[in-house]
């Protein structure tokens, strides 16, 4: 029930935005976060946005540069990129569950593992290479 959208090829140093769209209000109910795996490597978090969207968490890898949001009248969470890295490749995950803080977005965790969130999106390809 969840579409994750807007991956691509794009040089070091630009720009990309992702979207994570509901089918239904999945997302009126469930913090939302997104996730990467890059090949060989486990799924962690990224950034994550509590239900009211008041409370958010960075990785230290992105923080400072990629900044997410939400617009729950369109059911839709934001992950904006900029100053990318060719590190920041990977297939780009967004995730819905009921706890917050969401699991893999905190300090002490931030691998993850599928069976701890309800909705999944299909992965989004981010490749980040001049």
């Amino acid at each position: 029930q969840l579409q994750a959208s807007g991956g691509g090829l794009v040089q070091p140093g630009g720009s990309l935005r992702l979207s994570c769209a509901a089918s239904k209000s999945t997302l009126d109910y469930y913090a939302t976060g997104w996730f990467r795996q890059a090949s060989g490597k486990e799924r962690e978090g990224v950034s994550c946005i509590s239900l009211s969207g008041g409370s958010t968490f960075y990785g230290d890898s992105v923080k400072d540069r990629f900044t997410i949001s939400r617009d729950n009248a369109k059911n839709t969470v934001y992950l904006q990129m900029s100053n990318l890295r060719p590190e920041d490749t990977a297939l780009y995950y967004c995730g819905a569950g009921l706890a917050w803080p969401l699991p893999g977005c905190t300090r002490a965790r931030m691998v993850v593992s599928t069976s701890e969130y309800d909705y999944w999106g299909q992965g989004t390809l981010v490749t980040v290479s001049s």
